[in-house]
C-alpha cells in the first residue's frame, strides 16, 4: 500500500487551506505549479480564516467534502499525490466533540481547546478529544472518515497525525485509577496533587499514561486509516510515551524539523527500522530561524535562503529520514500574499523560485537512494526512557517552543563512545522479543551486534531481558550500575543487577564489548546514515557544518567557501578503506562499497546560490568539532 501511495521519492508539501471560500481554479492553478516544481504531492491541512475572508464551507460539511475531493481528482489526474490531515489543525479535536470523549487531567476536564481550526470564529472552540480512550477515537474517525471519504474513493492516501500537542498536566481518562491499582498496588489518588515532588510516583504514573497512548491512540489510529483504506502517516514526538514503540505501530513515521533540532530523527529512524518501515519522513523548514507565534511572520520570513535549506535537509538525511514533506504552502490565488505564520513561505513568489525545481530533483536523488536495501545498524543504545521520566521540566536555559519536559527526548543523543559505530535507539518495547544466536542480536527487523547501555535507571523488566541475552552470549556494554524507578521496589533487584554484570558478556568498556573496530574511523567524523543493498552498503556523509545545526538556525549559517577534507577509514566486510572525503561547499556526498572494498561515489551535485548573511562585521565561519575556517568578514 505504501508504494501505490508514494510512487516515487519526490519531497511532498503541505498545503494550507485557510478557512473560507476554495475556488477550484486556485486548486488547479497550485497543483500545477506543485507539478511543474518537482513536487511528488500535498498534504491538505486546514487551518483558521484570515482576516476578512469570507466564511466558507462549514468545517466536516458535504460541500467541503466536495471541494476536497475534486482537489485529490484533479492532483491524481495530473500525477500527483494528495494527503489529508485527519483533522483541523493540530491535535485532534472540534466543536463536535461530546463532553464524554474530551480530554481529560484528574480534576475533570480539560481547559484546553481546539485553537485556530477552521471553525473560528465561527463556533465556540471545541474539545480537544481524549487520546486516551480508542472508544473517543473510532467517534471522532467515523466523523472524519465520512468528511473525506469521496476523495478516499479515487484513490488510497495517507492520513497524517500531527504531533502532539495535548495537554499532559495530570493527563487522566475514566477507568485511570483501577489501572493503575491493578499494575502497581496503590492508589495514585492519595499521590496525584504532589506528582511533581514524588518522582517515584511520577515514573509509574507515566509508564501507565505511555502505554495507555499507545494502545488506545497510536494503535487504534493505523487501524482506522486502514479500514478506510490508506495508511497512517504520523509524527508520535511530543506524546509522554516510548517514542520508539509509538512511531513503530504506524505505517510512516514522521520526525520534525527545525522546531527539533537534526539529531532527534534518529528516534523515528531507529523505530522505523526495528519495525521494517521503508519510508521515514520528515516535516522540514518549520520555522529554521526561529519561532514567531500566530500570526507571525517568523524570522527572515519570505527571504529565506536555499544553501540554508539544503544544509538542512542534508542533516536529516543523515540522521535516518527518506522522505521530506515541505513545510508549506499556502493556499493561494495568482497575484495574492497569503502566509501562513510558522513555516518557510514556499509558493510563485518565494525568496528560492528559481532553483526551487532543481532542489527538488536533488531531494528527490537523495530520498531514493536511501531507500534503497534496509536500513545498516551495528550497535544498539537504549534509550534512557526510565531517566526521563523519572525527571519532569527541562530548565529554564533548555526549554524552547517544541520543548519544555525531559521526556520530550529532545536533548538525548548518542553517546560518544559509539562514534563511528552506526547506532541505533532501542528499547524494552522490542528486547522482549530480541534474541541472540549464531553470533547475532536480532532485534526486530535489524541483525546487531552489540547492546549499550548507559542510564542512571533501569525498568526491571529491561534488567531482566538483559541478563536473558547476556546468557545467550550477547556482548553487551553497561557504563554504571542502575537503579529502580518506580515506588515498589522488587528485593530482586540488586540481586538482578549483579547477575548481569556477572555475565561473560557483559563489560563496562565498549572496547572490551566490540570484537571490531568501528564502521567509520577518523578524526572530525561528519553525521553518516547507512542503508545495506545485498552486499554492498550505501553511506551518506552529510556536510561537517551539518553538526553545527541547532534551533534556531542563523541566517546564512550555510555560508562556505573553502573545501572541507576528511580522511575516515571504513571498515567493512573484514576490509578497511581509507578514503579522502572532500567536501565542496554546499555538498554531501553518497558513496557506495562492496565487499571487496570497491568503492563508488554517487553523483548528487546541487549548488545551491551562495548565501549572504547579516552585515555584523568580522566573522568567524562556523566552527564543526574543531574544523575552523579562517575569519571572513560578513557582507550582506
Amino acid at each position: 500500500m505504501i508504494e501505490k501511495i508514494y510512487k516515487n521519492a519526490r519531497p511532498y508539501i503541505r498545503w494550507w487551506w485557510f478557512s473560507g471560500k476554495i475556488d477550484p481554479r486556485v486548486i488547479e492553478y497550485q497543483l500545477d505549479w506543485c507539478k511543474k516544481n518537482n513536487f511528488g504531492g500535498v498534504e491538505l491541512a486546514w487551518v483558521y480564516p484570515l482576516p476578512n475572508s469570507e466564511p466558507g464551507p462549514e468545517w466536516l460539511s458535504e460541500e467541503l467534502g466536495r471541494i476536497v475531493a475534486y482537489a485529490k481528482e484533479y492532483a491524481t489526474k495530473i500525477g500527483l499525490g494528495c494527503d489529508f490531515t485527519f483533522g483541523t489543525v493540530w491535535p485532534f479535536g472540534g466543536s463536535f466533540i461530546d463532553e464524554k470523549d474530551a480530554s481529560r487531567n484528574f480534576y475533570g476536564l480539560s481547559t484546553q481547546r481546539l485553537e485556530k481550526s477552521w471553525e473560528m470564529p465561527y463556533s465556540k472552540p471545541g474539545y480537544i478529544l481524549n487520546h486516551l480512550d480508542h472508544n473517543a477515537l473510532e467517534r471522532y474517525g467515523e466523523k472524519l472518515g465520512r468528511f473525506l471519504e469521496p476523495g478516499l474513493k479515487i484513490s488510497p492516501s495517507a492520513l497524517f497525525c500531527d504531533s502532539w500537542e495535548v495537554d499532559t498536566e495530570l493527563l487522566w481518562t475514566q477507568g485511570f485509577e483501577k489501572l493503575f491499582m491493578d499494575e502497581f498496588g496503590y492508589d495514585i489518588r492519595l499521590y496525584i496533587r504532589d506528582l511533581n515532588k514524588r518522582q517515584s510516583v511520577r515514573y509509574d504514573y507515566r509508564k501507565l499514561i505511555a502505554r495507555l497512548i499507545i494502545n488506545e491512540f497510536y494503535k487504534p489510529f493505523t487501524e482506522i486509516c486502514h479500514r478506510l483504506g490508506c495508511i497512517s502517516r504520523v509524527q508520535c514526538h511530543g506524546a509522554p510515551t516510548d517514542l520508539i514503540a509509538a512511531y513503530a505501530c504506524v505505517d510512516v513515521p514522521e520526525s520534525e524539523s527545525l522546531l527539533f533540532d537534526p539529531h532527534f530523527s534518529q528516534i523515528p529512524a531507529s523505530a522505523g527500522a526495528l519495525s521494517n518501515k521503508p519510508i521515514i519522513s520528515a516535516e522540514t523548514f518549520t520555522c529554521i530561524y526561529g519561532w514567531q507565534p500566530y500570526p507571525g511572520p517568523g524570522p527572515y520570513q519570505e527571504k529565506e535562503q536555499l544553501a540554508d535549506l539544503k544544509l538542512l535537509a542534508d542533516a536529516m538525511f543523515a540522521n535516518g529520514i527518506n522522505f521530506i514533506v515541505w513545510h508549506g504552502m499556502p493556499y493561494n490565488p495568482s497575484g495574492s500574499k497569503n502566509r501562513f505564520y510558522a513555516t518557510v513561505h514556499t509558493g510563485p513568489d518565494c525568496n528560492f523560485a528559481r532553483e526551487l525545481p532543481e532542489f527538488n530533483q536533488y531531494l528527490e536523488k537523495v530520498s531514493e537512494l536511501m531507500r534503497l536495501g534496509k536500513p545498516y545498524a551495528d550497535i544498539g543504545v537504549y534509550l534512557p526512557l526510565e531517566d526521563t521520566w523519572i525527571q519532569n521540566e527541562l530548565s529554564e536555559e533548555l526549554q524552547r517552543p517544541s520543548a519544555r519536559y525531559h521526556w520530550e527526548l529532545q536533548y538525548v543523543r548518542f553517546p560518544e563512545a559509539v562514534k563511528g559505530f552506526r547506532p541505533i535507539w532501542v528499547t524494552n518495547y522490542f528486547l522482549d522479543n530480541a534474541e541472540f544466536k549464531d553470533g547475532v542480536l536480532f532485534i526486530g527487523n535489524m541483525k546487531l551486534d552489540y547492546l549499550y547501555i548507559d542510564v542512571d535507571w533501569l525498568d526491571i523488566n529491561a534488567l531482566q531481558n538483559f541478563i536473558r541475552l547476556a546468557k545467550q552470549g550477547c556482548p553487551i556494554c553497561i557504563i554504571k550500575k542502575p537503579s529502580q524507578p518506580g515506588f515498589n521496589k522488587d528485593k530482586k533487584y540488586d540481586d538482578l543487577t549483579r547477575e548481569l554484570f556477572s555475565q561473560k558478556s557483559v563489560s563496562g568498556v565498549l572496547q572490551k564489548t566490540a570484537k571490531k573496530s568501528p564502521l567509520i574511523e577518523g578524526h572530525l567524523l561528519p553525521e553518516f546514515w547507512c542503508r545495506k543493498i545485498d552486499d554492498d552498503l550505501i553511506i551518506f556523509f552529510s556536510h561537517p557544518m551539518t553538526k553545527s545545526i541547532s534551533y534556531p538556525m542563523r541566517y546564512g549559517q550555510s555560508f562556505c567557501e573553502t573545501d572541507m577534507n576528511i580522511k575516515v577509514g571504513i571498515n567493512y566486510a573484514g576490509n578497511k578503506n581509507d578514503i579522502n572525503l572532500q567536501f565542496k561547499p554546499y555538498q554531501s556526498i553518497i558513496l557506495r562499497i562492496d565487499k571487496q572494498g570497491n568503492v563508488k561515489f554517487e553523483d548528487i551535485n546541487f549548488v545551491p546560490s551562495k548565501p549572504v548573511i547579516p552585515d555584523i562585521g568580522e566573522q568567524r565561519c562556523y566552527d564543526i568539532d574543531g574544523y575552523k575556517e579562517t575569519n571572513k568578514t560578513a557582507k550582506s
